[in-house]
């Protein structure tokens, strides 16, 4: 093959989710949770003969697709993150990240950032934009838009599900803000991811072009 990372990567995350499905924390979130992730994958698989993107952005999404779906499992609120809590009290966003929350979902919230670079290069090598700032900034707005989105899907599920289950898929943790704050850090995820677009794109376009 001649670009094997992508399988490689694909097949490693199959892996994931497999073992990850068996016996999860609750059966209804586990399919809530990772039926926007099984999309996402079978979108990627489908159109890649059509457009494949840089391995830096299959790294990136295959990350966040990891990511979510071992949130997936255990429920956000119960994923074993004691150190990965230590490590973003050190950011200093204590009202994003504050001490006594599991904030494995605000980690997760702003990986989702990184389709902000997918959604960048998309259209700057699809040549919808004419520059790489009007990719970035599509990025940007691509991402702030699908925040807001999954945040009403999630009101809408939690509505209908009602009880234990909406509470493990929104995830909220007794925060009243936490729809705006996953939504600040979509976007916020979505600007460094952009950001590291523009700085690998604008040196060296003519070689990721070449041996995409």
């Amino acid at each position: 093959m001649k670009h094997p990372l992508p399988a490689v990567l694909l097949a490693i995350y199959l892996v994931l989710m497999v073992s990850l499905g068996i016996a999860p924390y609750e059966r209804g979130t586990w399919f809530a949770e990772n039926l926007p992730v099984m999309i996402t994958v079978f979108l990627l698989v489908v159109t890649y003969p059509v457009f494949r993107f840089s391995n830096t952005a299959y790294c990136l999404m295959w990350f966040f697709l990891c990511v979510h779906t071992i949130g997936g499992h255990f429920t956000f609120a119960r994923v074993p993150f004691q150190y990965g809590n230590q490590l973003l009290s050190l950011t200093g966003l204590e009202s994003l990240f504050p001490e006594g929350r599991n904030n494995f979902d605000r980690f997760g919230h702003f990986l989702v950032g990184v389709f902000g670079y997918a959604v960048a290069e998309l259209a700057y090598r699809k040549k919808w934009v004419t520059s790489i700032a009007m990719a970035v900034v599509l990025g940007i707005f691509a991402l702030g838009f699908w925040g807001a989105l999954y945040e009403v899907i999630e009101m809408i599920y939690a509505v209908i599900a009602g009880g234990d289950q909406a509470e493990d898929f929104l995830g909220s943790q007794g925060d009243i803000w936490d729809a705006q704050k996953d939504m600040l850090l979509d976007i916020l995820g979505a600007i460094l991811a952009t950001t590291l677009f523009a700085v690998i794109w604008r040196n060296r376009p003519s070689y990721y072009q070449a041996h995409e």
